[in-house]
Formats: structure tokens, sequence, C-alpha cells
């Protein structure tokens, strides 16, 4: 770079003004830069118009090698920003990460976009018994939920649908492959479910209890526990095969007596 003033140490002061952009967690204006430079080193004497000049000559060079980045002058300070040609890619990588981390809320407003779309935010508070707006414009932020146009009711409420990022996050094609409620019913119901969510409630309290009377560690008192809840279902279908045995001797039986 030309007339980039040299250190003792080898390094160039393109790379010191560099070096401070890129550590600063906010914009460092370049009256900043100068007084930095100045005052720790005396053979130099630069203004801001020469940080600015040094800014210019590096993003020369970042384009010319086709790097992603450059040096933006921002609220009165220089940083580094992304090509905008690079923000797409830059969406979908945050998208991915950010609507990973759902609150409970807001699972069960997308749950509800999802079964009824499209549906308007009246609805959803409706059936939520709170207000749903914040929770909403989480999901549009996180790229789940999208605006479908207007509802033909009173005051035209927007109309919230779920987004091609929602398919892709829950690993299907189409919202028809989602669980039908009366399947999910179904699973809620089952009797061995039932077991198994009281038995995982069990473990956690266990798991809370870190100092056990027995001296034993949770991990022992959860197997101590899972295998008696494997007794009991053991116990169970074999209380079963009785019953049937003795249903059929039962039979047998009352067979034999309309004989005689």
């Amino acid at each position: 770079m030309k007339n980039d003033y040299e250190f003792i140490d080898g390094t160039r002061l393109s790379s010191v003004i560099e070096a401070l952009i890129f550590a600063s967690d906010e914009p460092i204006p370049g009256s900043k830069i100068r007084e930095i430079i100045v005052e720790n080193e005396e053979q130099i004497e630069i203004t801001k118009e020469t940080v600015q000049d040094f800014v210019d000559k590096l993003n020369e060079r970042y384009d010319e090698n086709g790097l992603s980045f450059r040096i933006q002058l921002l609220g009165g300070g220089y940083t580094f920003v992304t090509e905008s040609k690079y923000h797409y890619w830059l969406s979908i990588f945050q998208h991915e990460n950010a609507y990973r981390k759902l609150s409970q809320s807001a699972i069960e407003s997308l749950a509800i976009v999802a079964y009824r779309q499209p549906i308007t935010k009246p609805e959803v508070d409706q059936i939520r018994g709170v207000d749903s707006g914040y929770i909403l414009r989480q999901l549009m932020e996180k790229a789940l939920i999208e605006v479908s146009g207007r509802a033909d009711s009173p005051g035209k409420p927007l109309l919230y649908r779920t987004t091609k990022h929602f398919l892709t996050h829950f690993g299907i094609n189409s919202v028809d492959e989602l669980p039908k409620p009366r399947e999910i019913d179904e699973i809620l119901k089952d009797d061995d479910m039932a077991e198994h969510r009281q038995l995982l409630m069990e473990r956690q309290l266990m798991m809370d209890d870190m100092d056990g009377d027995d001296g034993s560690s949770p991990e022992e008192k959860a197997d101590e526990l899972f295998n008696e809840f494997e007794e009991k279902k053991r116990a169970s279908d074999n209380n079963e095969a009785d019953d049937q045995h003795s249903e059929n001797g039962q039979d047998k039986l009352d067979e034999i007596d309309e004989e005689e």
C-alpha cells in the first residue's frame, strides 16, 4: 500500500488501523484511531482524513481480492460489515440458529397457526386466552410464519400462515404431514405413554434430590425406578394372560354344563 508507514516492529499503519477497527466492539471514530496511534508512536502524525484515506485503500484491497466484507462508516465510527450480496446466505444461517430456541408460548402459538392457518391474531388470542402480538412478531422474525393477506372480517385483520422455513425446520414437506389432533390425543391417552410420563416425572424429582437417604446416586435410583416399571409392566401382561386363561376355562365349563 503506497505511503504506508512502517513501525519499528515491521507492522504497517494500514494494518494497525485495520486491527483497531476489527477489535472494536462498537464503531470506532476516526478521531479515536488517530488518538491511539499518535499517543503511542512519536514518529507519526496523522489526521482523521488520513484514517479515511487508509480505510478507502483497505476497501480497495478487499474488493480486488473478492472478499465478502468491507469497512463502513456507521454511527460516526468505522466497523466491518458484510457485503449486501451475502445477506441472503447470512439470513438463512441466522434464522436456523434463531428459531431453534423457542419458548413454550412461542411453540403454542406456532402450533395454533400451523393447524388453523390462515388465522388472524384475534383468533390466536382467543384460543390462547392472552395477547399474542409479541409472540407472533417473534415467530415472523424467526421466519417461521408470514402474513398471507387480510381477513374479510371487520377491521380487515392480518392473516398468518407458516413458511417454507417452518417445513424445513420440522423436517416435513407439507403441513398435511403434521400429526392430526386426534392422533396426538391417542398418544397422550395411551396407558403406556402415561406410565412413561409418570416415570420421567419421578425420575426428574429424584435427580433434583441429589443426596438420597440411602446414599444411592440419582442414576442408580432412576435405574431402580425403571426396573420397577418394567416389573409392573410384566405383571400387568401376566395378569391379562391369566384373565384370558380364566375366561377360556369358564367357557369350557359353560360348554360342559350345556351338554349335560
